[in-house]
């Protein structure tokens, strides 16, 4: 595959081209490296998205730092067991104004820091969003509903929104997790999880319930939503683009995963 030099100007072609525009609310997952040789790097793929929808809409990406959860987990594979209660111990505090994204993309990582960037209270899965919705979106982001009712997915269906592939595949698709809040499935359970967090003052290391967090068949998901419903693509690069209705994802989800999980 030949690799290709990618400038702003592009990148608005091809939002344009995908669907994207002014004043739309567009969840987006990006990986950077897909798309070959940005000239500007992530700072002009965050400058392009939000030139695209404008002052009246909203880029909204995850910007999870799920590190901040409990060694026991997994989270910290590579650590032996005899440090995971130092880690308990010694984990910094989640600040949603500098606590670094994990393997969300340096695209996020340029997007949470963002003039006019807000970021909500989630010390795991948090969410950063830029726009006219900014503030509503992100805004009580409750330890035990990471991905549910209150959750800035949960907004983001609200308000209709899209949903913004950019060379990566529906195993990235976080708003896939709204619907396995609202879908019902015999394995579907609460897990116990924990993170380090301000309270009163002072680091805690906090303990909450939560839906049980679980990915393994969104590409699956994906595959059998595109056969029914449009989505749109074109070519950023050596990138593929994928724009999607938020609610048809969802919703589309949802009855599948009600019929195929076991």
């Amino acid at each position: 595959m030949d690799r290709k030099i990618i400038l702003r100007s592009d990148i608005i072609s091809a939002l344009k081209e995908a669907g994207v525009a002014e004043g739309q609310n567009v969840i987006v997952h990006t990986s950077l490296g897909s798309i070959g040789f940005v000239c500007g790097g992530a700072q002009v793929v965050v400058d392009a998205l939000l030139n695209t929808v404008g002052s009246e809409g909203t880029i909204v990406m995850p910007t999870q730092s799920w590190k901040n959860l409990d060694p026991e987990t997994g989270v910290h594979w590579e650590e032996p067991e005899e440090w995971w209660q130092i880690i308990r111990d010694n984990w910094p505090a989640y600040d949603k104004r500098i606590t670094p994204t994990n393997t969300m993309g340096c695209v996020a990582e340029c997007f949470r820091t963002y003039p006019g960037s807000v970021r909500s209270d989630h010390p795991a899965r948090s969410f950063a969003a830029n726009g006219k919705n900014a503030e509503y979106i992100v805004a009580n982001h409750d330890l035990s509903d990471i991905f549910g009712e209150t959750s800035p997915l949960a907004k983001l269906y609200e308000l209709d929104s899209k949903v913004l592939l950019i060379g990566v595949d529906y195993d990235k698709n976080t708003s896939i997790h709204l619907a396995d809040v609202r879908a019902e499935y015999p394995s579907k359970h609460n897990t116990t999880e924990h993170s380090a967090v301000m309270e009163n003052g002072k680091r805690v290391w906090k303990t909450y319930d939560t839906l049980y967090v679980d990915g393994e068949d969104f590409k699956e998901i994906g595959r059998a939503f595109e056969s029914e419903y449009n989505v749109n693509k074109t070519m950023l690069g050596n990138a593929q683009l994928r724009l999607m209705n938020m609610r048809e994802l969802v919703d589309f989800a949802v009855r599948w995963i009600e019929t195929n999980r076991k």
